[in-house]
């Protein structure tokens, strides 16, 4: 990559550091590209150059916070040994990193109604894979004979959607500790819903 490239992804990079703030600040309706250049002291039309419109810059925006979203999941499950440990770990990173990144949880409580069809395609992909996280995981507690579950795909979807369903307690009550006791009951049904052996094991 010659120097022009790299000052190319810098200018990325830094317009869409500083429009991630002004989006979690003002949401996607209320927030324009002239903010957005003035807040990097550029004029309109050099965004125009990296980006063609402002959905270009919400999508790159909600890439790189969902890329770090998953790279911190992956880090963390790859930590633990048992079924058990990682699927804890990956709800519970989850959770916690999404309650840290700005954008995505400032466009859920700010765009909450208008723009959730949005922000779920803009995620589709990030959710693909963290689908195949927990397929994983699940496999191998079947296969190391903890969990007894037959249809892998439709429960690892279900997990899925219900921690979505947890994101917007975060709305609600922004303290993940807060939530922690639902979290809690999540892993329980999970793990004691699932397990040939129902003593506790955790």
């Amino acid at each position: 990559m010659d120097n022009s490239s790299f000052k190319h992804e810098d200018n990325k990079n830094i317009i869409i550091n500083v429009a991630k703030d002004i989006f979690a600040q003002f949401g996607f309706k209320k927030t324009t590209m002239n903010d957005i250049a003035n807040a990097v002291h550029k004029g309109k039309s050099s965004l125009y150059y990296y980006f063609k419109s402002k959905e270009d810059v919400y999508k790159a925006v909600i890439e790189k916070e969902s890329s770090i979203l998953n790279s911190e999941i992956v880090k963390a499950v790859s930590q633990e040994e048992t079924p058990q440990g990682k699927l804890r770990a990956y709800i519970i990173t989850r959770m916690k990193v999404l309650n840290n990144l700005s954008m995505i949880y400032s466009t859920l409580k700010n765009d909450l109604y208008q723009y959730t069809y949005l922000n779920t395609n803009l995620r589709k992909k990030y959710l693909r894979d963290e689908l195949k996280i927990v397929e994983t995981i699940l496999i191998n507690g079947v296969e190391v004979g903890i969990l007894a579950i037959i249809d892998i795909k439709t429960t690892s979807s279900a997990i899925i959607t219900a921690l979505m369903g947890l994101e917007y307690s975060l709305i609600v009550e922004p303290d993940i500790s807060r939530t922690e006791h639902e979290i809690q009951n999540l892993l329980d049904i999970l793990f004691y819903g699932m397990m040939k052996n129902r003593v506790k094991v955790m």
